[in-house]
């Protein structure tokens, strides 16, 4: 090769290089968080050691980000000091200040390699609206003043299932009509709503949702484990992206998150901050594959596949559940490539999937309520049907793929709804079982799974595929998880409570109520997982803003808020270097403060 060639061939890498350093900013920074009204003026070069006890603010939320919508947030000490650092951010930086409902938050620009200390003073409200605006949905759901507590379970049940109920974009003052209106679409993305729940919804939430301030009485979370904790968010797509589940690969450390509003892969570099997506052909699948006949999330979806599950399995290679086209997805991170492995026959809606520790992958078939076994070396899969439980859930199992085939033929028009045995029967959401969560017990092999709606647990032979079932002493079991010692950890959606199985003796030994913010809210925990360094169980807690931590020695909680309004998680996953990792998938995306969907991981401090 000539010189000059190889000057035209490093010359334009070396500037992308260059540009790319330019572009790229690191901040080191410290400093004090403060009341307004009583903190001293000025940036001292010692700001954790200048300003009276009686005026800090400990547990606030310090949060850099930058123009790409990274962020990367840090808690205020009991003394109001914290510390801030973060490489590979891209220009212009702000630094902003929050601490709950009381206060406004503090935002300032900062520049570039900023390395100083910083007082960030917090005015303290006094406007009753401006407070009620700031608390977050646990708060204005919690309101809510419902006839019964079956009415309000019904609601609890069915209208936070994909969403918070009470943030800024679902407690719009709206007339009883208007909320018909909504409660019908909602119906169309799968609420199953009866004829007396659309009255009673529409009336009480027209009545309570007035625009009136909700008085709260908050207190700053602070615990040990609060400062020196991390939280780093990557925000990115657009407001009807929907990043369902995230997994990280041992082969390379990228996070993959599946976008099941789009048919794409989404991965993340956490080193780099960067990125990319891959996108998924349509493969001569009808838009909305077996939910072709539905209005709406999937006619406003550009899915065809809608992958909502992903997890790493044999030889690297990534298994996604590919709910609306009733497949199992396998993505090769090193090709981009994917294969789709049909199920067929009567299974609809493919769910969560685990793998044991034989490389066989066990995955929920929720709307068809089945299970599925699926050997990845020969792609040979078997459908376990299971329990009906029920007269009229045993016509769903039998009828569903039909009604669904029937309503295609009508074009977008919600026909399954229509079709449906919920409403003329009264039965409502009782007319489906619903297996949601499932794992493998890690000292026996044993496959366990949730029902959410018939409120159960189950566990399959691997061997001889027998099926038994337990009731659960709270309702809406939704996605559980196994500890290394065979404890099996259960969250109830609609009651807020961690339950705790004995697989050994197959009895709940405990139960745990979810903290909440202030006394008469509400916690709707959507899924758990179990940290192998600690054991400790960490909690999707949807209402509030919050990661819960469970410590099952010291049966003691901890709570991380999130810097971001509307965070409404799902799976968590682990990294090697003790990240805990989920996706901020709120339906829509729009409703995130931000207007995005997020990539979220936490750095708990190791005290």
């Amino acid at each position: 090769m000539t010189i000059k060639k190889l000057h035209t061939l490093i010359l334009p890498l070396a500037l992308t290089l260059l540009a790319a350093q330019a572009h790229a900013a690191s901040v080191q920074l410290s400093g004090q968080v403060t009341l307004a009204d009583l903190a001293p003026e000025g940036e001292p070069t010692n700001a954790a050691d200048s300003v009276p006890d009686s005026v800090v603010v400990g547990g606030a939320m310090i949060t850099v980000t930058d123009s790409r919508g990274v962020s990367v947030t840090t808690y205020s000490a009991a003394n109001g000091a914290w510390e801030l650092k973060q490489d590979s951010l891209q220009p212009p930086l702000t630094l902003r200040a929050r601490a709950g409902a009381a206060y406004a938050d503090t935002t300032l620009n900062i520049e570039p390699g900023a390395q100083s200390s910083i007082i960030l003073q917090l005015e303290k409200l006094t406007d009753p609206k401006a407070i009620s605006a700031r608390l977050t949905a646990s708060a204005h759901a919690s309101a809510v003043d419902w006839q019964d507590a079956d009415t309000k379970q019904d609601f609890i049940s069915q209208c936070h299932f994909c969403h918070q109920i009470g943030n800024a974009s679902t407690r719009v003052e709206k007339t009883e009509e208007q909320w018909r209106d909504t409660l019908e679409r909602m119906q169309g993305y799968g609420a199953m709503l009866t004829w007396q729940n659309e009255d009673d919804f529409a009336k009480t939430l027209s009545a309570n949702f007035n625009g009136e301030p909700v008085p709260a009485v908050r207190t700053l979370e602070m615990h040990d484990g609060l400062p020196g904790s991390v939280m780093r968010e990557w925000s990115f797509g657009g407001p009807i992206n929907y990043v369902h589940d995230i997994e990280i690969s041992k082969e390379d450390g990228l996070i993959y998150g599946v976008d099941m509003s789009a048919d794409k892969i989404w991965i993340l570099d956490r080193t780099t901050n960067e990125i990319e997506d891959v996108q998924w052909p349509a493969n001569d699948l009808p838009l909305g594959g077996m939910f072709a006949g539905a209005v709406a999330p999937l006619g406003t979806f550009a899915a065809y596949h809608g992958p909502h599950s992903i997890i790493e399995g044999p030889k690297g290679k990534l298994y996604t559940t590919n709910s609306l086209a009733s497949e199992i997805g396998i993505f090769d991170p090193k090709t981009r490539e994917t294969d789709f492995v049909k199920l067929g026959g009567d299974t609809v809606y493919p769910h969560t999937l685990r793998f044991d520790d034989q490389g066989i992958l066990w995955f929920t078939v929720a709307l068809s309520n089945q299970v599925g076994r699926l050997d990845p070396e020969t792609r040979e899969f078997t459908i376990i049907d299971l329990p009906s439980n029920g007269a009229w859930r045993w016509v769903a199992d039998a009828m569903l793929p039909t009604i669904l085939k029937v309503a295609s033929w009508f074009g977008k028009e919600d026909m399954h709804v229509a079709l449906s045995h919920h409403k003329i029967t009264g039965e409502g959401r009782d007319v489906l079982n619903l297996p949601y969560g499932i794992d493998v017990n890690p000292i026996d092999g044993m496959i366990w799974y949730s029902k959410l709606y018939a409120g159960r647990i189950g566990k399959i032979d691997p061997k001889t595929l027998e099926v038994t079932e337990f009731e659960t002493p709270y309702p809406a079991p939704r996605r559980l998880r196994f500890a290394k010692d065979g404890t099996l950890w259960i969250p109830s959606f609609e009651s807020g409570v961690l339950m705790k199985f004995d697989p050994a003796t197959e009895t709940f030994t405990k139960s745990y109520e979810l903290p909440v913010l202030a006394k008469g809210e509400y916690e709707t925990p959507y899924a758990v997982a179990v940290e192998p360094s600690t054991q400790h169980v960490w909690i999707a807690a949807n209402m509030s803003d919050r990661i819960l931590r469970f410590d099952p020695v010291a049966e003691t909680f901890q709570a991380y808020p999130s810097p971001t309004r509307v965070t409404f998680l799902r799976d968590f996953i682990f990294t090697p270097d003790g990240d805990v990792c989920t996706s901020n998938a709120n339906l829509p995306a729009s409703a995130i403060e931000g207007g995005r969907a997020k990539f979220m991981c936490l750095t708990p401090a190791r005290n």
